[in-house]
């Protein structure tokens, strides 16, 4: 299974080290498989919170909808398998600014908000997602806020 998303990540050579300059494809490729460890996390993996990861890839990470749906089937394949968050999460640190990483943990809310309600272990992975972007609790609030202004 990890290896299987690393080839998504990282096509050429299967490795973090092959490709300086990942594409918004292979950053939304990391998002959503944190989305989707998220939607799965209750145990009640539910119809609204896959349309958000969808709507949320295209959204952000600037591709297609069928680009959106085929990450998500990627993912969702491989989610039972997932060891570790850092690997997806490193991804998006080395790439993405600080505002950025905060937007892909806004969409994150958006996805724990999508069936109406977030329970503790959505709220606790989100906690250790926004750690290991390296955001701080102001910025943590803050995308939550936004995502529940947006849900409003």
């Amino acid at each position: 299974m990890i290896e299987g998303l690393r080839q998504l990540l990282f096509p050429d050579t299967g490795t973090a080290g092959g490709n300086p300059d990942p594409d918004r494809h292979q950053l939304a490729v990391a998002a959503t498989t944190l989305m989707v460890q998220l939607a799965r996390v209750d145990n009640q993996e539910d119809d609204r919170e896959l349309e958000t990861i969808i709507n949320c890839a295209v959204r952000v990470h600037e591709v297609t909808e069928d680009e959106a749906r085929q990450i998500l089937d990627d993912a969702l394949s491989h989610a039972d398998d997932a060891t570790s968050l850092y690997q997806f999460t490193g991804v998006l640190n080395e790439q993405l600014s600080q505002n950025s990483k905060q937007a892909v943990l806004q969409s994150i809310w958006h996805v724990a908000l999508a069936d109406g309600r977030v329970d503790k272990y959505e709220e606790h992975l989100i906690r250790r997602i926004a750690d290991l972007l390296h955001l701080n609790h102001r910025e943590f609030m803050q995308a939550r806020h936004r995502a529940e202004q947006d849900s409003q």
